[in-house]
């Protein structure tokens, strides 16, 4: 089962596989260095809308397992602000 500390370092490695620096993971995630900096660190008090918003800029996939039933998984994906809003 994961935790944040395990979510922050899959996170991490997957930052630096792809070459970038913790600066440049936050402006692409619309999150701040310093959140970015605690995330990979594994806060436990992270807020959940910014950690999709960084593993959809790594290109992540989650997935859910309910008791009982199949995985659900699912493409990390920025919601779309609808323009009548």
């Amino acid at each position: 089962m994961l935790d944040v500390a395990a979510i922050g370092q899959i996170i991490r490695e997957e930052r630096k596989e792809l070459g970038l620096r913790q600066d440049e993971l936050a402006a692409a995630s619309g999150v701040g260095l310093r959140f970015l900096v605690e995330l990979e660190r594994g806060k436990p008090t992270v807020q959940m809308g910014k950690v999709l918003d960084v593993l959809a800029a790594l290109g992540c996939q989650i997935q859910i397992k309910r008791p009982g039933a199949m995985a659900i998984a699912g493409q990390v994906d920025k919601p779309k602000k609808d323009k009548a809003e």
